[in-house]
């Protein structure tokens, strides 16, 4: 008895470390994990690179008919804003831009198709590596703008999966039923 005694109050006088416990969140892991759960992680919705994985050049093309973007332009849209933001954060001249939108979908070139998906995946990893480099009052000052990215990017991620969907080439088992 004056053994399991002696380990109690052992065991009592040890400093309680929590096996699970993750270290408090930072401003920069708080932008990191919303580009990456927009990007290629799968968590509360469809990421970029499987929303837009397997299609085919002709998939990415398909309209509904009544207006809609296709894959492929929303693709092209979401490439063309990531990059001038990317340019602004590193100090670079962005791509010229006339002010209509709409030519931010247009331009999309279905002989590009995979060039797309590629500089997609690119320059989502790219915003990740500078979120990744930079010191905590830069991410202050970028925050509001790295924060409407993600949400941009996940508002227009769910538009090519309902056009997926719309046209039937969404695997629902990539996350959306």
């Amino acid at each position: 008895m004056k053994f399991l005694y002696l380990v109690l109050a052992i065991v009592l006088t040890l400093p309680v470390f929590a096996v699970d416990q993750k270290p408090a969140p930072t401003l920069k892991s708080i932008l990191l994990e919303q580009l990456r759960s927009t990007h290629n992680k799968a968590e509360w919705f469809v990421p970029a690179n499987t929303a837009v994985e397997g299609l085919t050049a002709e998939q990415a093309s398909w309209t509904d008919g009544k207006g809609n973007h296709s894959v492929g332009q929303l693709a092209n849209h979401l490439v063309f804003w990531n990059r001038r933001e990317l340019a602004k954060f590193k100090g670079e001249p962005q791509a010229k831009f006339s002010g209509n939108n709409d030519e931010t979908f247009n331009n999309f070139d279905t002989k590009k198709w995979s060039d797309t998906v590629k500089q997609l995946d690119e320059v989502l990893t790219d915003l990740e590596k500078i979120v990744e480099s930079t010191d905590e009052s830069k991410l202050q000052e970028w925050s509001s703008d790295i924060a409407h990215i993600g949400a941009h990017n996940a508002y227009h991620i769910g538009q090519i999966v309902f056009v997926r969907k719309e046209q039937g080439s969404w695997n629902p088992e990539k996350g959306v039923k």
